[in-house]
């Protein structure tokens, strides 16, 4: 399998609506919600205008030319919100290519590129029931607080 890791290019910024739905953790045997979801203002924060502030950025992973993983991060007053200088992400693969370590390639390119541009810390909202909390865990994530369904994490970078 040949996996390239690279910058989302704005002719497909329009890609992150599918990449948005697919990162909506649903937990077993519950029902998917419609696609129209990510129509509500608390998961546009995720997308609307993107690539239109100086701290969205964007990278996906191809394998043999198709599009499987997305990764991107902006400030925005998500879910993972912590402060006005820390960007939050979101990261999405599509389901037949997890646990391929394709996440965590993905993560780590973010991760660097943020930390060259000088951001001292990343953000992230995650169900806690979601197998990705070991990733994030793996990858040097810590809780910062918690409510009843979710962590809020964050990597000082």
């Amino acid at each position: 399998m040949n996996t390239i890791i690279r910058e989302m290019r704005k002719d497909e910024y329009p890609l992150l609506d599918d990449f948005l739905y697919e990162s909506i953790y649903i937990p077993e045997g519950e029902k998917l919600p419609p696609k129209s979801i990510i129509n509500s203002p608390e998961l546009q924060e995720y997308i609307v205008g993107f690539g239109n502030s100086k701290h969205d950025r964007a990278f996906v992973a191809e394998v043999d030319g198709k599009i499987v993983g997305a990764v991107w991060a902006r400030i925005m007053n998500d879910y993972g919100h912590v402060d006005d200088d820390t960007p939050s992400f979101a990261i999405s693969i599509l389901k037949e290519y997890r646990g391929l370590g394709i996440g965590t390639t993905l993560l780590k390119k973010l991760l660097l590129n943020l930390k060259s541009s000088g951001y001292a810390n990343v953000s992230l909202s995650v169900q806690k029931a979601n197998y990705a909390v070991k990733m994030y865990r793996k990858a040097g994530f810590h809780v910062l607080r918690e409510n009843e369904e979710e962590y809020i994490m964050v990597i000082e970078l």
